[in-house]
């Protein structure tokens, strides 16, 4: 019972004695882009693999990865990546985004926003920063989130107590 069914076997990627995948290596899973993955692997991470498919609510998941499909009302995280070949069908609140699959909704986007070259983004957005790479498409409305502290005047000094 202790021991596995199936011995590793020595010079395949990722066992002791193998050659190590550059993705592992780098910390990142294959099929993944760094920039989303580099920023801290104690945050609480939902992903829906490929092949896979989710309903309802999503609630304390700070990090949404979407390589399947999901449908939802509003979900709030801190980060959406969507996949190639993922799409994510609902209402999301989150503070970056990088799409690289298909998003059919409303996304808001309170800082950056990546639409990557495989990215579709249908529906309603709105963000503080875009980037668009070359073949990204966005078909809808998309509303950019001006800095509010920015536009209004400085609070006069009061005195102190």
């Amino acid at each position: 019972m202790g021991r596995a069914p199936f011995p590793a076997t020595p010079g395949t990627p990722g066992t002791p004695g193998g050659p190590t995948p550059p993705s592992a290596a780098q910390g990142v899973s294959p099929g993944q882009r760094p920039s989303m993955m580099n920023r801290g692997d104690d945050r609480r991470t939902l992903v829906v693999g490929r092949g896979i498919s989710v309903q309802g609510s999503v609630q304390d998941a700070e990090r949404l990865v979407v390589e399947g499909t999901v449908e939802s009302s509003m979900i709030n995280a801190k980060e959406l990546s969507v996949a190639p070949g993922g799409l994510f069908r609902g209402g999301v609140e989150v503070e970056d985004a990088e799409i690289a699959g298909t998003v059919d909704g409303t996304l808001t986007v309170r800082g950056s926003l990546l639409v990557a070259s495989t990215g579709r983004l249908l529906g309603k957005a709105t963000c503080k920063r875009l980037r668009v790479e070359d073949g990204g498409q966005i078909s809808g409305q998309l509303e950019m989130l001006t800095d509010a502290a920015k536009d209004a005047p400085a609070p006069e000094a009061g005195n102190a107590a």
